[in-house]
């Protein structure tokens, strides 16, 4: 049940073909690491996978700068805290039109990016859709881990949604982030089986050990291997 991966010509064609406002990624190393932020909304428990392994494997090419969240009580803050990482909550604006509580929000992250130099942005659990705006300006430096293997079942209800399907197989999917929901080119997959008895909670709880492994893996590609512009 391993990861499978995309050739890597395919990964970086993608890459170039994705930048708008970013240059590529250049490449990380133990000395220089690509800088990272994580952008979480709840427990962080993808954070946590992350920064341990980031933290473990100095050779891996990155390491989590600041973590960021738009929910003040997610629990990941004080994880992230306590693994010597600074947290910082975003709370949504006090804004009726959501489109301009939107764009406040996320000019409120651009400036925490910029105040700690970010150069990727990793989204765990991070429940926002992000404008399209501020996608163009990142990409392709802007990865998420989706809870399904796309392009099945997008969207926040996952779990819910492979339950309902009746199918026999879920799993991870990591991708570069554009202006559609979960739609955004494929860098690799995990999967595991789905069970007859099983319900969201504990489906949710096996893919995430699958989650844990892949998203860490995926980055360590992306950051070890140069990135050109043709």
């Amino acid at each position: 049940m391993g990861a499978h991966f995309r050739r890597t010509q395919g990964v970086y064609a993608t890459a170039r073909n994705m930048v708008r406002g970013a240059s590529p990624l250049r490449t990380g190393s133990a000395s220089d690491p690509i800088r990272c932020a994580i952008l979480i909304s709840g427990s962080g428990s993808g954070m946590h996978a992350m920064v341990v392994h980031q933290q473990t494997h100095p050779l891996c090419g990155h390491t989590t700068t600041v973590v960021i969240s738009d929910q003040p009580e997610a629990t990941g803050l004080n994880k992230a805290e306590r693994l010597g990482v600074p947290a910082h909550s975003l709370p949504l604006p006090d804004e009726s039109d959501s489109e301009l509580r939107r764009h406040k929000h996320e000019a409120l992250v651009q400036q925490l990016l910029e105040q700690y130099n970010i150069e990727l942005i990793l989204l765990s659990g991070y429940m926002r859709l992000l404008s399209t705006q501020f996608v163009e300006r990142w990409a392709p430096r802007i990865i998420n881990i989706h809870p399904s293997l796309l392009p099945s079942f997008p969207g926040a209800h996952a779990h819910r949604d492979v339950l309902a399907a009746g199918v026999e197989v879920s799993g991870c999917t990591v991708h570069y982030v554009d202006a559609g929901m979960d739609s955004g080119e494929i860098l690799g997959q995990r999967r595991g089986p789905v069970f007859t008895d099983d319900n969201e909670t504990s489906l949710a709880e096996r893919v995430k050990i699958e989650e844990h492994q892949l998203y860490p893996e995926i980055i360590d590609k992306i950051t070890t291997a140069p990135q050109t512009q043709s």
